[in-house]
């Protein structure tokens, strides 16, 4: 899980996945990995502080899984909360870099000036950029994070398996009054395994009231060998369109095997699409077919 590979964001400054973050440094503060080994650590939010020193400790503790700001009093919060991704789920693959932004809010006055951010995630997962605040209430950071080997370089990759989930946000903003206020928690997302699915549908044609068996199979990326491979035990809704609809329907239900595969059948009744549809779980993204058309004959 080590390795630094970056992109450049708005502020200047870059994304990267630091591991282990307890071996470096950021503005004079240590980061200390999340870690499942690593034991809870009671700790009191930061309010307004007065420069990025005095955050030290506060930021080389774990954190709670929280949603709340620690800005200053609750009645007039600096920093009010953190959207990831437009609040989409942040879905990778194995080949490609996923850019999605991250922009921090708070109300201005004082206004927001910079904002330096932390992804935090399962098993150690961690990103961290900074930008200059677009608006004296919103700053915008943009994150680049894969899972794929660095073109040319020994490094390992960015993200594994281990690190699929719920992620969580730190901000460190400065106040356009010299202050700053370090907001743990202060939002949330999901980082997840993109997900495949196919369909096939046959006989085609086939005779009205007679039986359609229906495959597929559903896979997922496995972001430790770079390789899609199947997703076992997952309920897979099946479903069909008419010819002349643009609506799907759920006809049945079925499981995936040990190695991702789907087969089912059903009664013919008129010409339409069938697909697979699957909805996603905590760690991976959802994923639909594209429709297998079947000509039902009279």
């Amino acid at each position: 899980m080590a390795g630094s590979k970056a992109c450049h964001p708005r502020g200047g400054s870059m994304s990267r996945f630091a591991a282990p973050p307890s071996d470096r440094q950021r503005h004079g503060r240590d980061i200390v990995p999340l870690t499942a080994a690593s034991p809870a650590v009671p700790r009191k939010p930061v309010g307004r502080v007065t420069s990025r020193g005095v955050v030290v400790g506060a930021v080389a503790v774990l954190l709670t899984a929280g949603g709340a700001s620690a800005g200053a009093a609750p009645s007039d919060p600096e920093v009010s909360g953190a959207t990831v991704n437009s609040g989409h789920d942040v879905i990778v693959g194995i080949t490609h870099d996923v850019r999605f932004p991250v922009t921090v809010t708070g109300s201005d006055d004082p206004g927001l000036a910079f904002a330096d951010v932390d992804l935090k995630g399962p098993h150690g997962g961690f990103y961290t950029t900074d930008a200059f605040c677009e608006t004296t209430t919103t700053c915008t950071t943009v994150f680049t994070v894969n899972a794929h080997p660095a073109p040319g370089s020994d490094d390992p990759v960015d993200l594994a398996n281990a690190n699929a989930g719920t992620w969580s946000v730190d901000a460190l903003a400065d106040l356009s009054n010299g202050d700053s206020v370090f907001a743990p928690g202060v939002g949330s997302f999901g980082l997840k395994r993109a997900a495949w699915l196919t369909v096939d549908a046959s006989p085609e044609p086939v005779a009205k009231g007679a039986r359609i068996t229906v495959t597929g199979k559903l896979v997922r990326a496995d972001w430790d060998t770079y390789r899609y491979a199947g997703y076992a035990g997952q309920a897979v809704k099946l479903q069909f369109r008419p010819k002349n609809s643009s609506t799907y329907t759920t006809v049945a239900t079925g499981n995936t095997s040990g190695t991702g595969t789907l087969r089912t059948t059903v009664k013919a009744v008129k010409d339409g699409y069938w697909r697979w549809n699957f909805t996603g779980t905590r760690t991976t993204g959802p994923a639909k077919a594209a429709g297998d058309y079947v000509d039902v004959r009279p």
